[in-house]
């Protein structure tokens, strides 16, 4: 079976941010050190079977906040007829409860580029940060970069009366959509046909990570996974890997 069960023994690790001693990540060793990679263009199935081109772009991006959607929209600024098939459409829609997120054109997000399209397929604003030499977190929505990477945050109060805020980083799994992610036709997190990579999530993502944790706390997490796959026999590894 190409895709593993949801719930499986994970190995994880807690550290106090350096740059903040009031915060500590909480980070899933066995997804950060597995071999995850996206398979857009070269396996990927597409969340839905109807749409196996799209990806997980199907649904469209919501923006996390003003600064991610103006960040966006200095990307497409840059976007032209040529490299956007979609130029000429509104790219922003609401949600009946206020949300702003990118629109849906057909059937998928409104920045996919369809096969066919003479300025190349797949997201426009990847391929501008492509061309431009610059990684595609600086042009696409915070959620399209970070997927399949989660953070997520929660008051932790010790016994002595203080607290502090976890961060947790691991894997945005099935779960992660809500209610209807089990009901994606085909999802790549923990797909062995996306289990694949050359290197491990922590060092082929290395990028998003120092965006959601920061040097200081990226540099602590790297050497503990580097550790852990030094070991003879790693605990608790994720079987998508084979």
């Amino acid at each position: 079976m190409p895709e593993v069960l949801l719930d499986f023994p994970r190995a994880w690790v807690e550290l106090v941010d350096p740059a903040d001693p009031d915060q500590v990540f909480r980070c899933d060793l066995t997804w950060l050190t597995s071999r995850w990679t996206c398979v857009f263009g070269r396996g990927c199935r597409g969340i839905y079977a109807d749409a196996p081109d799209a990806g997980c772009c199907t649904l469209g991006a919501h923006f996390a906040d003003a600064d991610d959607e103006a960040r966006v929209r200095a990307a497409a600024a840059d976007l032209t007829p040529a490299t956007w098939q979609h130029h000429r459409r509104r790219w922003v829609a609401r949600e009946p409860d206020g949300a702003r997120k990118t629109a849906v054109v057909d059937g998928a997000c409104v920045f996919l580029n369809r096969p066919g399209f003479a300025g190349g397929e797949g997201c426009a604003l990847h391929a501008l940060a492509l061309r431009q030499g610059r990684h595609y977190l600086e042009t696409k929505p915070d959620v399209c970069w970070q997927l399949p990477l989660r953070r997520a945050y929660r008051t932790v109060e010790r016994p002595d009366d203080t607290s502090y805020l976890e961060v947790t980083i691991g894997e945005y799994d099935r779960r992660g959509w809500g209610p209807g992610g089990h009901d994606l036709d085909w999802y790549c997190s923990s797909n062995t046909e996306a289990h694949v990579g050359l290197e491990p999530v922590y060092v082929a993502n290395a990028a998003e990570l120092r965006a959601l944790m920061g040097d200081p706390a990226y540099e602590a997490l790297a050497a503990l996974c580097e550790a852990r796959l030094a070991a003879p026999v790693p605990v608790a590894p994720h079987p998508a890997d084979g």
